[in-house]
């Protein structure tokens, strides 16, 4: 569902402050400093996850102090919505993954279908270790498939916007992190 400019903002406006800039902030140097203790001595591909994980990993990668190369993916269960459906692979990484250590970079951990996915893929074709690190872990009830190795913050069970995620694909350019009201 595409909002107009005045739908857009009244969702802004009405939504409720999760983490204001300077928490976001202060996570992503703290993930940063924490892989790159881990991967120091590794030469590891870094894959981002399009869409929402390109702002997470646009403020990641210059503070990452170790050499690494670097890819996408692309995989979707929201196209535009706000609710989940079955995955689709848009783009798969064009870089080999085998024999490699690869760090995955996404938005946010909701019910972990997502990066689940994106992990069994990478092993099986030849990962020898997968990393994964979200800029949002979401607190929900059920169990999940995966678990984060790199967290930025954690956020409530609601649905959340700013910082890469976003609301019927707006508001991914926000510094900070917003949730809809219930």
């Amino acid at each position: 569902m595409k909002l107009d400019a005045s739908e857009t903002w009244r969702l802004l406006e009405d939504a409720e402050l999760i983490c204001d800039e300077s928490a976001v902030e202060a996570a992503v140097s703290r993930v940063a400093e924490e892989i790159t203790r881990q991967m120091r001595d590794r030469v590891p591909l870094v894959l981002s996850v399009m869409g929402g994980g390109v702002v997470f990993t646009g403020q990641l990668l210059p503070r990452l102090r170790f050499p690494l190369e670097f890819d996408y993916v692309h995989v979707t269960r929201y196209r535009g919505g706000v609710k989940g459906g079955d995955i689709e692979w848009i783009v798969q990484p064009r870089t080999s993954v085998t024999g490699r250590t690869v760090l995955v970079i996404d938005d946010i951990l909701d019910e972990g279908r997502t990066l689940s996915e994106i992990k069994r893929w990478l092993s099986d074709n030849g990962a020898m270790a997968v990393y994964t690190a979200v800029l949002a872990d979401k607190t929900v009830k059920a169990k999940r498939p995966v678990r984060a190795d790199f967290v930025g913050v954690t956020v409530p069970d609601r649905y959340v916007f700013g910082f890469g995620m976003d609301v019927h694909d707006a508001w991914r350019n926000l510094p900070a992190i917003y949730a809809l009201k219930r």
